[in-house]
């Protein structure tokens, strides 16, 4: 049975620095979180000049994972943990921040110096309760360290995380989470199958698709029910689609700032934690 659509959620620019914006059609006016589903930003596709300056620099997390698709360009990461990575087009990371964690994050000096184009999508991906107190972590990986499903012609899809079609992704989490990233020719169709009570998303990154007879174009977020399992994407022009299905992590959240955790007094107590320096330093 096709799976039918609650919400399609138009990403709206969000500055997120004084030189930076992103689109963010989660969380939205209409419909907050799907837990563990808490926050997509789309950055780009934006142009860099040679010799420009751009960066996120050193800020704290708490209680969840920051995980970013590079879509275009390269980027470069940066933790109090130790961590220290490079990821390009196709590649992916996730940074558990758990207890608590500073980084920073941006294009790197090579792409800076020479100029480019960079694209990327992050999500926040949030912690059950009984793990937000762990130690951070940190993992990636390249491209081609993504399985391919969904193969067909005029598809090209790698699964970045979880397991779908008897594969697995390299991505490893807490719960359950799907994320499948890909191209869809004009005219093709991709056909995805769901765990019928998980949540699913599908994110346009670009292009225009139809889904049960609806058009939707790019930077929309589709949010399905959890009944059913069959969804069937068919591209109106060349599009890429990420596709993420969940577990739902059924407990309160709190989200602010740069902090997800389960109530405001927790939240309060990590703006406190952040200013008495216990998250540490990153200088950078």
């Amino acid at each position: 049975m096709k799976k039918a659509i609650t919400h399609i959620l138009a990403g709206r620019e969000k500055k997120i620095t004084a030189e930076e914006s992103v689109r963010q059609p989660l969380p939205h006016k209409d419909f907050r979180f799907a837990n563990p589903f808490i926050v997509l930003h789309h950055m780009g596709p934006e142009v860099i000049a040679p010799g420009q300056t751009l960066r996120i620099h050193p800020h704290p997390h708490r209680g969840f994972s920051p995980y970013t698709i590079m879509l275009q360009g390269e980027g470069y990461h940066k933790d109090n943990a130790g961590n220290d990575e490079i990821i390009k087009a196709g590649d992916v990371q996730w940074m558990f921040a758990g207890k608590g964690i500073m980084h920073s994050e941006g294009p790197t000096a090579e792409l800076l110096q020479r100029g480019g184009v960079q694209e990327l999508i992050q999500l926040w991906i949030n912690a059950p309760k009984s793990k937000k107190w762990d130690e951070p972590f940190y993992q990636s990986a390249k491209a081609n360290q993504l399985p391919k499903v969904l193969i067909d012609d005029g598809l090209d899809f790698s699964l970045a995380s979880g397991d779908y079609e008897g594969k697995t992704g390299p991505i490893k989490n807490f719960t359950p989470v799907i994320s499948i990233v890909g191209k869809i020719a004009s005219g093709k169709e991709a056909d995805f199958k769901a765990t019928p009570g998980y949540w699913v998303l599908l994110y346009i990154i670009n292009g225009t698709v139809n889904i049960n007879g609806q058009t939707i174009g790019q930077h929309n977020l589709i949010v399905f029910e959890k009944e059913n399992e069959d969804i069937s994407v068919l591209a109106e022009e060349d599009s890429q689609v990420l596709f993420l299905s969940a577990e739902p992590i059924d407990e309160p959240v709190s989200a602010k700032d740069n902090f997800v955790m389960n109530t405001p007094e927790e939240i309060e107590q990590a703006i406190v934690d952040y200013q008495n320096g216990v998250f540490g330093t990153l200088n950078y």
